[in-house]
């Protein structure tokens, strides 16, 4: 299926390029998400003329990601969960929480989705995570666990 992108999506594309992408990934991802729109005559024409302020438009989101990557770049944070004698977690720790706990600390709003940790976060530890601010901004965290016993 072809589209038109309307703004810079990693590994896909740039602002106003036509591409061909399969026809579920266009519909629930990224025409949804209001990142692409289908490749008629009509929209290739509009899309010509508000190419501008699109990459304007990316332009801003890529500065402000810029901000929050040096607020938060390589800094770690702490994260109390309950935990069995041998260090696993009852559970894991989701992008949601570590998105929560970003937003408590340095009053960032980040969207878990953009949030990837290197794996899962199962037990007492540090653990690597990727935080994907922009299509050309990427920043890393460190994630410390540490039990709720050990506190009291």
């Amino acid at each position: 299926m072809k589209i038109i992108l309307l703004e810079n999506v990693r590994k896909i594309g740039s602002i106003g390029e036509i591409i061909d992408v399969k026809r579920g990934f266009a519909r629930n991802f990224l025409i949804s998400k209001k990142k692409a729109l289908f490749a008629s005559k009509e929209n290739i024409k509009e899309v010509e003329k508000i190419k501008q302020d699109l990459s304007k438009k990316d332009q801003d989101r890529k500065k402000e990601a810029k901000l929050v990557q040096e607020k938060i770049k390589n800094k770690n944070y702490e994260i109390k969960k309950l935990s069995t004698e041998n260090n696993e977690l009852y559970g894991s720790v989701k992008p949601t929480e570590i998105s929560k706990v970003l937003k408590e600390i340095e009053k960032v709003e980040i969207n878990p989705s953009l949030i990837q940790p290197s794996k899962e976060i199962k037990s007492i530890g540090d653990f690597d995570v990727f935080i994907n601010l922009h299509s050309e901004v990427q920043t890393q965290i460190v994630i410390k666990i540490i039990s709720q016993e050990e506190t009291k």
